[in-house]
Formats: structure tokens, C-alpha cells, sequence
């Protein structure tokens, strides 16, 4: 009989945690199957248009977006 059970976890120590309410339904003799999803945010290495997007550079001196239209 083929039972599947879904959930999230991070890796630990090159380990999976199997949440503790699954645990009693998955022994530790069982065959299992194992598939691995990596979501795609953590798989992307970002650039540095993103990078700076996150984390903008701030120069004294250099006039803002909005002091630029006022003008």
C-alpha cells in the first residue's frame, strides 16, 4: 500500500527532520521514497540590479528621486 505525506523542513547537517507528527507513521524500518522540491527563490543566485533593489547604496551629495521632479 502507497501512502504519501507532504510537508516543509530545512536541512540540517545534511539531514531531514520528519515532523513529529508524522513520525509515528513513518518508522524508522520503513522503505520509504524520497523527493526533493527546492522552492525557486533558493535556488536563483541573484544579480546585482536585485542585490542593490534589496539593499540600495546611500551617497551623500547625489540628489534623491523626488528632489530630482521637484526641481
Amino acid at each position: 500500500m502507497l501512502n504519501a505525506v507532504e510537508f516543509q523542513a530545512k536541512i540540517q547537517n545534511g539531514l531531514i527532520q520528519i515532523l513529529d507528527e508524522y513520525k509515528q507513521e513513518l518508522g524508522e524500518k520503513d522503505d520509504i521514497k524520497v523527493i526533493v522540491l527546492l522552492n525557486k527563490k533558493s535556488t536563483q543566485q541573484k544579480d546585482i540590479i536585485d542585490e542593490l533593489t534589496e539593499n540600495p547604496i546611500q551617497v551623500n551629495g547625489i540628489l534623491s528621486r523626488e528632489e530630482i521632479y521637484n526641481r
